[in-house]
């Protein structure tokens, strides 16, 4: 069973080292491929990562710095593992955790889901607004799909790499977390999910996500649930259609 985890970067300097380091400790327990999307880094994250090509599989450099949606999308076409585990180069998320993550693959489990609201695990104390902003997008999430989730915005994901794959995902942005569930809900598989520790950085630490992440997230969780499947798109085209055919009459 083959593990293949994507790392997406960007400007990471301080702390890309160390997470490699921790993740590739790993491989003396799971058969894991490293691969990792740089979303353009302005600091010295590439040099670092060109001067430590044993500490990974494979990489991919961007030419334009879009956001983490864009560079985990970037890396998919490249992944050949069983699964797919999206892993933040920030250590806010500890790779220690993979044994939990991975084990309800033994039950068949088709997406896992590591949660900081679960277990009994280490949690540094930080933002109340963020856990506030998290806790209604999990609640309207748990509404919108019926699925009884903790922790919808957590960075550890695991996805069957072909389910993962059809998803077809589009977001650049922070918004691919809702994406992800949102596309996954709508499908019948199996969910589980596991307490994971959890070191959140401040901003001054270099945490990227902000308030606007967070309205964005609501817009596109109703967009995802109702508006964005094949049939509202076609709908949505003929409409488009007759408007421009009933204008260019007018027009006429």
């Amino acid at each position: 069973m083959k593990i293949s985890i994507i790392i997406p970067v960007y400007n990471e300097e301080q702390f890309i080292i160390k997470l490699l380091n921790s993740v590739n400790e790993q491989k003396n327990k799971y058969e894991l491929e490293i691969i990792i999307a740089d979303d353009n880094s302005t600091d010295k994250t590439r040099e670092i990562l060109e001067e430590n090509k044993k500490l990974y599989d494979k990489i991919i450099f961007k030419e334009k710095n879009e956001g983490k949606g864009s560079a985990i999308i970037s890396a998919l076409n490249h992944v050949t593992g069983d699964y797919i585990l999206i892993q933040d180069a920030d250590l806010e998320y500890s790779p220690n955790d993979y044994e939990k993550i991975f084990k309800p693959i033994e039950h068949g489990a088709d997406v896992v889901y590591g949660s900081r609201f679960m277990g009994s695990e280490p949690k540094r104390v930080l933002y109340y607004t963020h856990k506030i902003a998290n806790k209604i997008l999990t609640t309207v999430t748990n509404l919108l799909t019926n699925i009884n989730f903790t922790d919808i915005e957590t960075g550890y994901k695991l996805i069957k790499t072909d389910i993962f794959k059809k998803l077809r995902l589009k977001e650049k942005s922070f918004a691919i977390e809702i994406e992800i569930t949102l596309k996954l809900a709508k499908q019948n598989l199996k969910f589980f999910e596991v307490g994971i520790s959890y070191n959140g950085r401040t901003y001054a630490e270099g945490k990227k996500i902000t308030l606007k992440d967070g309205f964005i997230a609501i817009y596109k969780l109703f967009y995802y649930r109702f508006f964005s499947n094949l049939f509202w798109n076609k709908k949505i085209s003929q409409l488009k259609t007759m408007l421009g055919m009933f204008l260019w009459k007018i027009i006429k």
